[in-house]
């Protein structure tokens, strides 16, 4: 099992330079390559939500979060101001507001370790975009283990618990708008 400080000294050394990986749940997990569906609902949703959330947050894509023994790096993170804080580190839980992942074949990751992970740090909120499924399943409340409420959507709009008045369109997450 690993500690995210010796992940972080694997890391600076270059011993993981040519490798696709991330840090979860103290295990070394391959990152699955993106197809061209998971990137363009990626750049579709990251480019809406910086529009819409300019100054009020910063939108990470693919960049690693700091938990206790997990250096996930979800799809989009929507983090706390100011950027010039992650200057010398990652964001902790404290600093997002909400996690989305775009699952394509990493459903099983996303669904399983990565679910279970967030929910411990106390993430308050998870989006899952289940390409595959065409839905998205939506996760606040953390507890524990799990989280108390999950509500699937395959259509109308959602609105994070952060952000009360902001509506993010369900076919955007799933790259279905163009």
């Amino acid at each position: 099992m690993w500690s995210v400080a010796n992940y972080h000294h694997m890391v600076e050394a270059g011993i993981l330079s040519d490798c696709h990986v991330e840090l979860l749940q103290g295990k070394i997990v391959d990152r699955t390559p993106e197809g061209p569906l998971h990137t363009h609902s990626g750049e579709g949703t990251a480019q809406f939500l910086r529009q819409h959330l300019q100054g009020q947050t910063w939108i990470r894509e693919a960049h690693p979060i700091t938990l206790n023994t997990s250096k996930p790096e979800p799809d989009l993170a929507i983090v706390r101001l100011p950027w010039s804080q992650y200057r010398q580190r990652h964001p902790d839980p404290s600093e997002v507001y909400w996690l989305i992942e775009i699952s394509d074949s990493s459903i099983a990751i996303d669904s399983g370790y990565k679910l279970k992970i967030y929910t411990s740090a106390g993430i308050p909120e998870y989006w899952i975009v289940n390409l595959r499924k065409q839905q998205v399943s939506v996760y606040r409340q953390p507890e524990s283990e799990h989280y108390r409420s999950v509500e699937t959507y395959q259509d109308g709009e959602l609105t994070p618990l952060a952000f009360p008045t902001l509506r993010v369109s369900v076919s955007l997450l799933l790259a279905q708008e163009v």
